[in-house]
């Protein structure tokens, strides 16, 4: 007797998958058909641009703008501006490679005659660099040291909300508002001789003749017009800092003194130094207001009133001590950035990690 027959069940490994067709040149992975990749040479490789290309345009136009001309000022510098004696001719010409003759001569004040080098007489342009130096430096430190702290009074006050903000604000930026040759002749007239500094204060003072009264009077002027952007620089950094951690504070029971310490002045350090660095900068290069106040008085001329000065008796010497200029104002720079925190960017990343309070 036969035995019965039995259908076996069809091996899955050959039934196609549902909803897939098979054919030639397709695999399987796990039960579905994977369609065939396209040959290597069909992909297109995605063209990358350097990273110098999108600088480019802004480096070539800072070379052109600063660059050429700090080159062009340094060449001249070490260029005489005086006729010399030409051996070989027995003629005098102008100008010719003297080196660092005319830095040297800046900072040791002496003049250069026929027969050598003397010291340069009072009153010569060569004689006012040290003290032109100190008029810098003084004007630039009282300066900014009353204005950070008048202006971070203002914004203090602006920060506040109370009626009439709007309108306080836009009056605490009329002086600042004011062009400068503007604000020095105004500020010449209240210090004449019969001014009203002089019948307000019950005094004679010759504040545009004797030194320290003119140095005080071009402080007050120069404080009256750029404290107001002193605050405005304070006030968008104060505007910054969330109220909630003032509110934080006040539940945990901190007085004013200990918010204003512990709080307000450390989240405003970064916009507090950048305003302070900007200022100094422009301090250290201030000629308008001393220039239009005072005129060439010895007592209140700053660096860049004696290049002025000096550019119409010589551009090569005046270029030299333009140099001398940048370099002083670099060198603040680096130090107000580099050792006193002045960089905005770096400050608030530190501060977000927690490295500093």
């Amino acid at each position: 007797m036969a035995d019965p027959q039995v259908d076996k069940p069809a091996d899955p490994s050959h039934e196609p998958a549902v909803g897939t067709v098979p054919g030639p040149g397709r695999g399987r992975v796990g039960g579905r058909h994977r369609a065939p990749e396209p040959p290597a040479a069909a992909t297109k490789e995605r063209r990358r641009i350097p990273v110098w290309m999108f600088i480019a345009p802004s480096m070539l136009v800072l070379a052109v703008i600063i660059l050429y001309p700090l080159g062009r000022a340094v060449w001249m510098s070490l260029h005489g501006d005086a006729k010399k004696l030409d051996p070989e001719t027995g003629r005098f010409v102008t100008g010719g490679f003297v080196g660092i003759e005319n830095y040297t001569r800046w900072i040791t004040q002496t003049c250069g005659t026929a027969t050598g080098t003397i010291p340069c007489p009072p009153g010569t342009l060569g004689s006012q660099f040290w003290q032109s130096i100190f008029n810098t430096f003084f004007f630039t430190v009282v300066t900014v040291s009353l204005e950070t702290v008048i202006g971070f009074g203002m914004a203090l006050v602006m920060a506040k909300s109370f009626r009439g903000r709007g309108l306080l604000r836009a009056s605490v930026l009329v002086p600042w508002a004011i062009p400068t040759a503007v604000t020095a002749k105004l500020w010449f007239f209240i210090f004449a001789n019969d001014g009203i500094a002089n019948k307000l204060l019950g005094t004679d003072f010759l504040w545009t003749a004797d030194p320290w009264p003119a140095r005080f009077a071009i402080i007050v002027a120069d404080v009256w017009k750029t404290a107001p952007f002193m605050a405005l620089l304070i006030l968008a950094g104060l505007q910054m800092i969330p109220q909630d951690v003032y509110e934080a504070a006040k539940v945990d029971g901190a007085n004013a003194w200990q918010r204003f310490t512990q709080i307000t002045l450390p989240l405003v350090k970064p916009a507090l130094m950048v305003a302070i660095l900007f200022r100094t900068m422009d301090a250290l290069r201030m000629y308008d207001l001393p220039a239009i106040m005072m005129g060439s008085n010895p007592a209140t001329s700053t660096i860049s009133v004696l290049v002025v000065d000096q550019m119409r008796q010589g551009a090569n010497s005046a270029s030299a001590l333009s140099t001398i200029t940048f370099l002083i104002i670099f060198a603040v720079a680096f130090v107000l950035v580099r050792f006193l925190g002045a960089n905005a960017v770096n400050t608030q990343e530190k501060q977000r990690k927690g490295e500093i309070a």
